[in-house]
């Protein structure tokens, strides 16, 4: 399984978990209910999305924000261009394809906190050259970007699900959850 170890005919569990999260983001109904959880095969999608305080009238979830880690256990990351600050880059993804049974198109999902009230801008994740562990603990949304990487996914040896959310793919419309 995983850490190109080629022992699973059927590929890595990372392969696996993220084929299922595909399979969930296009199995998404309007008249699903959610359940709690935090598992990455939790069905239907909305089923890992936080529950905070009053019901706020949000959008059905269609997508299952993750994390992807290297064999060495730190966060795999990907850059973000057209951001309006230096803050360019990202742990954050959203599958897109899966093909060739290990190989994924993943949309790089820009993170951002909340400055102000209703005003969000992109967060900086990172100190100097690298990851900031302690700053990913402050982010607060998530915006679709124009950006997409493709990778091997028999190279990661962990994938973590972060949240459901409703996330417009066509456009960079901000998604936050109150």
């Amino acid at each position: 399984m995983g850490c190109n170890k080629k022992d699973n005919k059927y590929g890595s569990c990372v392969a696996e978990v993220v084929r299922a999260i595909r399979d969930i983001q296009d199995q998404v109904r309007e008249d699903d209910d959610c359940d709690c959880g935090s598992n990455c095969f939790l069905e239907p999608i909305g089923a890992i999305s936080p529950k905070r305080g009053k019901k706020k009238k949000i959008r059905r979830p269609n997508t299952r924000v993750f994390t992807l880690s290297t064999a060495d256990g730190s966060p795999f990351h990907a850059f973000l261009t057209n951001v309006d600050d230096c803050s360019c880059t990202s742990i954050f993804f959203r599958v897109e394809e899966i093909f060739d049974n290990s190989c994924a198109t993943l949309r790089v999902l820009e993170p951002v906190t909340e400055t102000d009230p209703g005003c969000f801008e992109t967060a900086d994740i990172t100190e100097g050259c690298c990851i900031d562990l302690s700053k990913i603990c402050k982010v607060d949304g998530f915006r679709s970007s124009e950006n997409c990487i493709s990778v091997d996914l028999d190279c990661f040896c962990a994938v973590q699900c972060i949240q459901d959310i409703y996330l417009p793919i066509d456009n960079c419309v901000e998604y936050f959850e109150d």
